[in-house]
């Protein structure tokens, strides 16, 4: 008979980790290590459950590449001691937060799923309870000895996502989040249903695990309207220190063909600043080449983003740029999937 999994939860902040104090109405930091008073129905799972929480809990708009540095470490430090961890993150960002985790760790071999709640946990018509549990059981799963699950992903709602390939659509609703171009993993019904062939398979060799823990935040998001002048553009290519845009631009990769809108990006990628385009719609894919005002933008060193959501093209950015690579060896990695965050079609 093997040995119960031991599950590590860390709670980073976020709605989830509060409860509300009836005396006053004010929300307070719920304490994690009485999580077993506050659920019981945790202990039927069959599982090990141990938590630990930031000093501080850090709310969602507060959230930068610090923190991803402290939940990186912690996971690090206890990775050889636990079989699955469980990450609490307000929802707001936690498609960033997700998918950054799952750059910054290489060679996982065990399942690091984010969740949280729209709601507290101490309210009465609370998410957080069903995410929670949810989320432990998925970390917990195990077919003929090894975990179900080998990768970063994201629970909410009953559904399972791999991070990176997630964006929180709805502030208001309880299914918040989506994954436009990539199928969920598992679906939570009457019974716990995993996709197996969407699932990331770890290659059989144990490898050693590798946390980069550097990443290059010099970088910013470039929307793209109808309107949008050449002052403006200027202004944000010239950007103290820049090195990294990602342009969201209309349908499947397209752009204004306008000479000064080319002439500034061609100068910003001479200065040795990457830029990815990256379609404003929620679901497809950047075709750089498919349509003419396209076409430019692949002739003057535009990477594709292909599929990628923003939220994972923020994080592999940042994660690229620390690596120095040629804009040839940039755009290879960059085009390609390093952690299934994009199609290769």
């Amino acid at each position: 008979m093997s040995k119960k999994p031991n599950i590590l939860i860390v709670y980073t902040g976020g709605t989830i980790g509060m409860i509300k104090d009836y005396k006053t109405n004010a929300l307070k930091a719920f304490d994690f290590s009485r999580i077993l008073e506050k659920i019981p129905e945790l202990e039927q799972l069959n599982c090990v459950i141990k938590s630990i929480s930031f000093d501080v809990p850090i709310d969602s708009s507060n959230m930068n590449t610090r923190y991803y540095k402290d939940i990186a470490v912690i996971i690090e430090t206890n990775y050889n001691d636990f079989d699955g961890f469980v990450i609490l993150t307000g929802s707001d960002t936690m498609s960033y937060t997700s998918s950054a985790i799952s750059f910054m760790i290489e060679n996982l071999q065990k399942p690091i799923i984010f969740t949280g709640s729209q709601l507290p946990i101490g309210d009465l018509r609370t998410d957080a309870k069903e995410n929670l549990i949810t989320s432990i059981e998925i970390a917990s799963a195990r077919k003929d000895d090894k975990p179900i699950i080998s990768e970063v992903c994201l629970y909410f709602e009953y559904k399972l996502y791999r991070a990176n390939r997630t964006t929180k659509i709805n502030a208001e609703q309880f299914e918040a989040f989506a994954s436009m171009n990539y199928p969920p993993l598992a679906v939570s019904g009457v019974h716990l249903n995993f996709s197996d062939h969407f699932i990331y398979k770890p290659s059989e060799e144990k490898k050693k695990l590798i946390i980069r823990k550097n990443l290059v935040t010099d970088i910013l998001i470039l929307k793209l309207f109808p309107g949008i002048t050449e002052k403006v553009v200027k202004s944000v290519l010239n950007t103290n220190d820049l090195k990294g845009v990602i342009l969201e631009t209309y349908g499947s990769g397209n752009a204004p063909d306008e000479i000064w809108f080319l002439n500034l990006l061609k100068e910003a990628i001479s200065k040795n600043i990457r830029i990815i385009n990256v379609t404003q719609c929620s679901g497809g894919n950047v075709i750089q080449g498919h349509y003419e005002t396209s076409i430019a933008l692949k002739q003057i060193g535009v990477v594709s983003g292909k599929d990628i959501t923003t939220e994972s093209a923020v994080a592999k950015l940042m994660y690229l740029l620390n690596e120095n690579l040629t804009l040839e060896n940039f755009t290879f990695y960059f085009e390609k999937s390093l952690r299934g965050e994009i199609t290769n079609k």
